[in-house]
């Protein structure tokens, strides 16, 4: 959306606030707040700021004549090459903006896209975003071509305004049709890889939360990884599947995914709506809270919708409230009336309550473990590959005549599937299953 520029971009601030609609000034501030991160996330200065208080919404420009002029003079005098405002504006009324302020302005959608433009990192994500920006393009095309008049008169006397227009709209649509082509090639793999990780029967736990909740900081602590943690909006697009290994849970396949913002664009819910796919085929969301977020509540709020939206809601969910050092909340799993875990205390920054987390996990997945030793005859060597495979042979013992001897760490579940594999290997499988109960 930016054009690359030496000394990067000016922005001045529209910061529109709607009197008529009843939000508290802690509202106010939160979402005044959160479009100056994004702001920041995107890497462009801000130079100035108009606040633009609106009681009655104008078609062609959003904002009232008066305010225009305002915004126009705060432009010349800050020497501002960019407008953004907090709102997100119709194709007319980007375009008489711009025509009264002379530089380009750009609303929130545009300003969140650009930054995903920016994170992408995964040939996927950038597939992604560029679909999102060429659907948000494509309702803003006649922008382009304000200054190409499209005259009267007959043959020979047309503009070429029109027809060029068209043209692009052509081209936009063969693009469009690329990139969905492309993206659903993509998504087989993705399915292909899934359904690798099914065979294996672990069970998958997707991180959600808002932006900035700490997600990407509680995943590298739970894997021992090292995914970018940083105090921006979006800091991670682009989602990552690690194993997720403790004492008290045993193995899962653990997905950090992108932060929700409120009102998060629709283009970009359906553009991610595969590299989402994460979070709708998981067994259990992780759905990490800020738990010193002033607005926490609306923000819960804003994550379930989008939840709702991707067809995630039907997800079991655990909610962990992160950041205890800053909220000062006490550690510790908390339990509803019929003794039902439905919400964890932690910090991912400092580690404690990941014990907690892990047997919560535990719990709401019901996942039961089998520890003791097995037999494996040479005729079910595939078992044996399959435990490896699996990290569940603590120990492998002296090997008699017939076959192996091995200590065994394994989820009840994860036999179960392993009871079902062909010949020898799910006899033993099976009878090890019955041994334990």
């Amino acid at each position: 959306m930016f054009e690359s520029r030496e000394r990067g971009y000016r922005a001045l601030l529209i910061l529109v606030s709607e009197q008529h609609v009843r939000h508290s000034q802690q509202h106010q501030h939160e979402s005044t707040a959160e479009f100056r991160e994004l702001v920041n996330a995107a890497g462009v200065t801000t130079v100035a700021t108009v606040a633009a208080p609106l009681r009655q919404s104008h078609a062609g420009t959003l904002i009232g004549k008066g305010k225009l002029e305002e915004v126009r003079q705060a432009v010349v005098d800050a020497e501002a090459d960019l407008v953004l405002i907090n709102r997100e504006l119709t194709p007319v009324q980007e375009r008489n903006i711009e025509r009264a302020v002379s530089c380009q302005v750009l609303g929130r959608t545009a300003l969140i896209l650009d930054i995903f433009a920016q994170r992408a990192a995964t040939y996927e994500g950038k597939l992604q975003v560029e679909l999102a920006q060429l659907r948000h393009l494509s309702t803003r095309l006649v922008r382009g071509w304000t200054h190409l008049e499209r005259q009267k008169g007959g043959i020979g006397l047309r503009g070429p305004g029109e027809t060029q227009l068209e043209t692009d709209r052509r081209l936009l649509g063969e693009r469009i049709k690329q990139l969905k082509l492309r993206l659903a090639a993509v998504d087989k793999r993705r399915q292909a890889g899934r359904s690798r990780r099914q065979q294996g029967q672990e069970p998958v736990v997707a991180l959600v939360g808002y932006t900035n909740a700490g997600k990407s900081t509680l995943f590298n602590r739970l894997t021992d990884s090292d995914v970018l943690v940083e105090d921006k909006l979006f800091a991670t697009l682009d989602p990552t599947v690690r194993r997720w290994s403790a004492p008290e849970l045993g193995t899962v396949l653990l997905s950090d995914t992108v932060g929700f913002v409120s009102e998060l664009p629709h283009d970009l819910v359906a553009a991610f709506r595969s590299t989402l796919q994460e979070a709708r085929e998981a067994d259990l969301l992780l759905h990490v809270i800020d738990g010193a977020d002033a607005e926490m509540q609306r923000h819960i709020d804003d994550v379930e919708s989008v939840l709702r939206d991707i067809d995630a809601d039907r997800v079991p969910v655990l909610k962990v409230f992160n950041k205890a050092d800053r909220s000062g909340a006490a550690i510790g799993i908390h339990q509803d009336n019929k003794d039902e875990t439905v919400s964890v205390t932690i910090s991912a920054t400092s580690g404690a309550g990941l014990d907690d987390l892990a047997r919560a996990v535990n719990q709401r997945l019901g996942i039961g473990r089998v520890r003791g030793h097995m037999h494996i005859p040479f005729a079910a060597a595939e078992l044996r590959a399959r435990l490896f495979a699996l990290d569940a042979i603590e120990a492998e013992h002296e090997n008699d005549a017939d076959g192996f001897n091995v200590s065994v760490n394994i989820a009840d579940s994860t036999l179960q599937q392993l009871s079902r594999l062909p010949g020898e290997a799910g006899k033993v499988a099976a009878q090890s299953l019955f041994d334990s109960h």
